[in-house]
């Protein structure tokens, strides 16, 4: 009996229409009205009606009739995002065609029927009319076509940032499992119970490790994979090598990029407790205050002569480009090099703050571009 062909997932296609709810399309359609009011006022022509009132009554006639087609647009965004781009545009189209004639001709009514004189005469109702539809027909065309392309090419951009983070986490991914696959190596003869618990540990690691891809760890899991990792360099370094954990105050489930801290943990180690013969601690403190997450992480550094080179600051990099591209402008990474010591400092949003984690597909070009891996971590 044949079995049923897997089912592939099919991409969604890139959205064509904007998102008319959003503040940042509605200010920018109220704005190019605006501005379409001024042009027709300012412009010569035979209405007799003051500048300034007859600024005023354009202006709420027109504002109210785009508010109007973007709320028509919100609402019915779903319905025309799932038509082909051609039949929907069209749709849109003809939407904001009809509501502008619509309004317009209930506005010329009540303007008669209540003597305002604000219109044209009654005989040049189809005059206001055909040129209501005309101006919106115009400005409308632009204002789709603007949209459609900056969603186009926001789209690219998404796709584009989405790549690079992912070739970000396959840089990580097997640099960080060698290092410690040969930690264990080294236990295995002097030491097999150690390196027995070492294995352990390290199929934790090896599991966040070939899982992380877009879907986010938590905060917890990444503190968790830290101490693993901890314990397998204990194992190695002995003595040498003191951790101090403080993240208590922590919120454990706040969204993280996959294998955020590791990397920067093993960077503390190398760069640092491994270098200096009587070892010295790695300090992990935590704060969460004011709608922000501080993990600190500090760690010894040798005097200049002895300090190992070839770091070129990959590792912060890519870290720094992850955070960016999941939290945008609302994280960072800094960086603290002082004459005996080196402090790492991640900063991440929390949810429900002013700034907040990327969805699933969010965009904006902000992965930087990251050099090659070493087989050592660097700085």
């Amino acid at each position: 009996m044949d079995r049923p062909a897997p089912k592939v997932k099919v991409p969604d296609a890139p959205p064509w229409l904007p998102d008319f709810c959003s503040l940042r399309i509605i200010f920018a359609v109220m704005v190019v009205t605006e501005l379409l009011v001024l042009v027709i006022v300012i412009a010569p022509t035979d209405e007799s009606m003051p500048l300034l009132p007859k600024v005023a009554t354009a202006s709420a006639f027109v504002q109210w009739l785009a508010l109007i087609c973007v709320v028509c647009l919100c609402q019915l965004r779903p319905q025309l995002q799932r038509m082909r781009p051609v039949v929907g545009i069209l749709a849109a189209y003809s939407l904001m065609l009809l509501v502008v004639l619509l309004g317009s001709a209930l506005v010329f009514a009540l303007d008669h029927q209540l003597n305002l004189g604000l219109t044209l005469p009654a005989q040049l109702q189809a005059r206001f009319l055909w040129r209501n539809a005309l101006l919106a027909a115009i400005v409308g065309a632009a204002l789709l076509r603007y949209f459609y392309v900056l969603e186009q090419w926001r789209a690219r951009v998404r796709a584009e940032a989405k790549a690079r983070f992912e070739a970000l986490q396959a840089r990580i991914r097997p640099h960080f499992l060698f290092n410690s696959m040969n930690t264990i190596i080294s236990l295995i003869r002097t030491r097999p119970a150690e390196a027995e618990r070492a294995v352990e540990d390290l199929s934790d690691l090896f599991r966040a490790a070939l899982g992380a891809d877009s879907t986010p760890s938590t905060l917890g899991a990444e503190l968790d994979l830290v101490r693993h990792y901890l314990d397998i360099e204990q194992l190695r370094l002995g003595e040498r090598l003191r951790a101090e954990l403080d993240v208590d105050a922590l919120p454990m489930h706040l969204p993280v990029p996959a294998l955020l801290l590791q990397p920067l943990i093993e960077n503390s180690i190398y760069h640092g407790i491994e270098q200096m013969p009587q070892g010295g601690t790695v300090s992990i403190r935590g704060t969460h205050a004011d709608g922000m997450v501080c993990i600190d992480i500090r760690n010894p550094r040798p005097p200049p002569g002895a300090r190992r080179g070839g770091g070129n600051g990959v590792a912060l990099a890519n870290t720094r480009s992850r955070i960016e591209y999941h939290f945008e402008r609302g994280g960072g990474l800094d960086t603290e090099a002082g004459v005996d010591y080196f402090i790492c400092s991640v900063r991440l949003p929390c949810p429900g703050a002013t700034a907040r984690p990327k969805p699933a597909g969010a965009q904006k070009e902000l992965i930087a571009e990251a050099e090659t891996v070493h087989e050592s971590p660097d700085r």
